[in-house]
């Protein structure tokens, strides 16, 4: 009688261990299967799949914005334009200069040129003045655009160049000295800014650059596309 009772304990254990295996391997093909699924839905929507005889292929592009750009500096011509930038105030600018340059007619040179009549003239143009070899060379003549990069960093706009200004950081400030110098025996005539030819400009600028993406998004899909095809 008790071994009767041990066999049936022990069949009843193996059965028990069995059902829990069946269980638990079920469990485990479940878990491949839907694992499997997700796989080849994700590779249908997500990523390139062929149709019929696998010629073309349908790309799914994510475009992100870039949320690191900063805002286009305005061009001299539009600083030179805005209210409040005039001789007046580069001529307040201009005292940091006062160390180094002379601007009167007849001025001496100091440890930097007289800057009479600068603006419109050659680049080292001064008589007596001892320039840098990268300023000599340069070449050029000093225009609103050129004497903005100059005066914004002098090291970046010519490499080499004794200058030992670090620049103006504002544009303001860059047109209103660049005005106050032109004062003094020059005379440039300021350039216009009319704000909706500059935003057409802009536009058509960005639509350009916008149809040149467009067709290299095309080439390479092409590109693609023929290799897929081989």
């Amino acid at each position: 009688m008790t071994q009767e009772t041990n066999n049936e304990a022990t069949q009843s254990t193996e059965q028990g261990s069995g059902d829990l295996f069946n269980t638990a391997a079920g469990w485990v093909l479940f878990a491949a299967g839907l694992g499997l699924g997700l796989s080849i839905l994700s590779d249908k929507y997500v990523h390139a799949y062929d149709y019929d005889d696998g010629a073309e292929e349908q790309i799914f592009v994510i475009e992100v914005a870039d949320e690191g750009g900063e805002e286009a500096e305005m061009t001299m011509a539009q600083a030179l334009n805005m209210d409040g930038v005039d001789v007046s105030a580069g001529e307040r600018v201009f005292a940091k200069c006062q160390a180094r340059h002379t601007i009167e007619q007849g001025g001496a040179n100091g440890s930097g040129p007289n800057l009479y009549g600068v603006m419109g003239s050659s680049k080292a143009a001064k008589p007596g003045f001892d320039y840098s070899s990268a300023l000599s060379s340069m070449g050029g003549t000093w225009g609103w655009d050129e004497m903005n990069e100059w005066l914004e960093n002098p090291r970046g706009y010519v490499d080499g160049t004794s200058m030992g200004f670090a620049g103006l950081s504002k544009i303001e400030d860059r047109a209103a000295v660049a005005l106050y110098m032109n004062s003094f025996g020059s005379n440039l005539p300021v350039p216009e800014y009319v704000a909706e030819a500059a935003e057409e400009a802009e536009a058509e600028a960005a639509a350009e650059g916008e149809a040149e993406a467009a067709q290299d998004d095309a080439e390479a899909i092409s590109e693609e596309t023929a290799a897929a095809a081989e």
